[in-house]
């Protein structure tokens, strides 16, 4: 097995995981064996990747910074990143909205179903409603904008969902750097690339731990979703096959034919050696559904297979990684359609152009964790005058969803990276 590439390695340990959970749920092993002894392992690698995130974005953001030399590069770079951002976000909650009202999945769902999914999961949505609340709450009218300048950057550090306030920080740190004498400069700078060797030598070692720590999250994630009744939970799951259909279909539009569109017009990149680039990131991102934890191994694939210069890279992907959520955004808008189907209500044209500019701005600044998608949700919800309690309707597939939809997340994030370093001149895949 040592000889085998990663991605191969890490495929196995998923497959694993998978079969190995399905054997517990139909078998008399106590599912507290996987949740107390085997789940603990896969957390652990979650968290050490979370734990080299933030340092990570800091180094490699300032060295990319003064690397690029020149303010005004940066600030072009910078404009540029986040139309293209906006733009993809827009395209994916349009194919998503398209999709489900052409599809209907919420017509087929019946009564006696809707009914069992409200009891079921009433529980859950009201603790999801309490969170969306509080975010709600807490935000003012320019929230968005006030959320990126932090008042201490060692508190941002310690969050990961600060990772703005972070990128910010790295920014304006870079441009400082540039503007002192370059013999002050040149210590400075050499301590940030020197800690980025560092923590890049530290990802290659978490990464030897990744097909173990994905088995272990796979495993537990089956088992978890089984719960006490695996046959009940099929026959929800059933139910809800055509939702989940018509999410993963626009998730694929996306990733099989958005992207690489993009790629083609603005990189002239063949698709087939992109993927195969990125499949290390997208495979953990499906593993572990968090595009914060997924970053670094991003940023290593979109630089050591994609040839994206660091510079460009340190800069993009952790800003995609804040403010670019294509594969949540569009699930958000299925979402949104599919519960007031399901609920019978009809929504006008215009609630569903508020569903785009609502969705879009919710996924700004938005925590890449599991399960942020659910709360930035209720916020759709609540924009349209759909009730918030229509969430147990898609709790049950929302995990298996909230994978795929993060692999999209990361892949749109090496896509607009591939693209603004050949906008750039520089020399990318092929």
């Amino acid at each position: 097995m040592r000889k085998l590439p990663l991605h191969t390695k890490i495929i196995i340990g998923l497959v694993a995981g998978l079969i190995f959970g399905i054997i517990c749920i139909f078998s008399p092993i106590p599912s507290f064996i996987v949740i107390d002894y085997i789940k603990p392992f896969g957390t652990i690698f979650v968290n050490a990747l979370k734990l080299i995130a933030m340092p990570l974005i800091l180094a490699s953001l300032i060295v990319g910074v003064t690397n690029l030399g020149d303010i005004s590069k940066l600030s072009r770079l910078g404009l540029r990143t986040i139309g293209i951002y906006m733009v993809t976000t827009v395209i994916a909650i349009t194919v998503g909205l398209i999709l489900v009202n052409t599809l209907k999945p919420g017509k087929v769902i019946s009564a006696e179903t809707r009914e069992e999914l409200l009891n079921i999961y009433k529980g859950d949505v009201e603790q999801t409603q309490q969170n969306a609340i509080k975010e709600i709450r807490e935000k003012e009218p320019l929230d968005p904008l006030i959320r990126i300048v932090p008042d201490n950057i060692f508190n941002s550090t310690s969050d990961n969902k600060n990772m703005l306030q972070v990128v910010f920080f790295s920014v304006i740190f870079g441009i400082a750097l540039l503007q002192v004498p370059k013999n002050k400069a040149e210590p400075v700078k050499g301590f940030f690339e020197g800690l980025n060797d560092v923590i890049l030598k530290i990802i290659d070692y978490i990464m030897m731990l990744a097909p173990y720590g994905v088995f272990a999250l796979m495993a537990a994630l089956i088992v978890e979703m089984a719960g006490d009744n695996p046959a009940k939970a099929l026959e929800v799951l059933g139910a809800l096959l055509m939702y989940g259909l018509t999410v993963l279909l626009g998730l694929a539009i996306m990733t099989f034919g958005v992207y690489p569109s993009i790629l083609k017009t603005f990189a002239k990149a063949r698709y087939t050696n992109f993927f195969k680039g990125i499949r290390d990131a997208q495979i953990l991102a499906f593993s572990t559904s968090s595009s914060s934890a997924t970053l670094p191994v991003t940023m290593e694939c979109v630089e050591k297979n994609l040839n994206v210069p660091e510079k460009i890279s340190s800069f993009v992907l952790p800003l995609g990684a804040t403010i670019n959520m294509d594969g949540t955004s569009l699930y958000q808008g299925v979402a949104a359609v599919f519960i007031a189907q399901a609920l019978g209500m009809e929504l006008t044209l215009a609630n569903q152009l508020m569903i785009v500019v609502t969705a879009t701005l919710a996924s700004i600044g938005s925590a890449g964790v599991p399960g942020a998608g659910m709360v930035m949700l209720v916020i759709v919800l609540e924009a349209v005058g759909i009730p918030a309690a229509g969430l147990a309707l898609i709790i049950a597939p929302d995990r298996i969803l909230d994978m795929c939809r993060t692999v999209v997340n990361i892949t749109g994030d090496s896509t607009v990276s591939v693209v603004m370093a050949s906008t750039e001149g520089e020399e990318v895949v092929i």
